[in-house]
């Protein structure tokens, strides 16, 4: 029975909210075609309920959107991208993302979200990365030329590349897999100097 507030009638409804974005997400994935009724189902509520939260399918996964970005946002939050050694907070936001990203593999495979609400979050998310490659460059981590707008579209490249590891339970854990990804894109894949002169010796 509710309260005079409401509070146990809202965290039902966060809870049914949860279930049927879950199961979108998974059906969505496996069958883009997959219907309401369907994720209903799927999520082990009455058909109405999703109907009630969601007016439409499109208003659904604009929700997913949402929902999925603003983890994002937590997750890069959490490494104090203005605040942390930069190369720390690069690190840091690369695991915390790498832990998210897989489980919302259909609802992030827009490079830009639909939803003006999850675009706004996705600027937002955009912004503290480019803080932190400015504030490499001005640390003299990266180079004083460098083109931190293309390290920035380098590193989100590796980043997908990398969250499709993650998605596979043998792969490797998300904090290797960052440190797999930062190390890439600060040195390349070429054997370090060194190494190619005692080849050459």
């Amino acid at each position: 029975m509710g309260t005079p507030t409401g509070r146990p009638l809202r965290a039902d409804a966060e809870r049914s909210i949860k279930a049927i974005m879950k199961a979108a997400e998974d059906l969505l994935g496996a069958n883009p075609a997959a219907t309401m009724e369907q994720i209903a189902e799927a999520a082990g509520v009455a058909r109405a309920t999703v109907h009630r939260r969601f007016a439409s399918r499109e208003a659904l996964i604009e929700a997913m959107e949402v929902a999925a970005w603003r983890e994002l946002e937590q997750a890069v939050e959490a490494a104090r991208p203005h605040t942390a050694p930069p190369l720390v907070a690069l690190h840091q936001a690369t695991a915390n993302i790498l832990q998210i990203k897989p489980g919302w593999r259909f609802t992030l495979a827009r490079p830009v979200p639909l939803s003006p609400q999850a675009q706004a979050v996705h600027a937002g998310v955009m912004a503290a990365c480019e803080t932190v490659f400015a504030r490499a460059k001005e640390s003299g981590l990266l180079g004083p030329d460098a083109d931190t707008t293309w390290a920035r579209q380098a590193y989100l490249a590796l980043l997908s590349e990398a969250a499709h590891g993650a998605a596979r339970d043998s792969g490797p854990g998300p904090d290797a897999l960052a440190t797999r990804v930062i190390d890439t894109l600060m040195h390349g894949i070429a054997a370090p100097p060194a190494d190619r002169d005692r080849r050459r010796a």
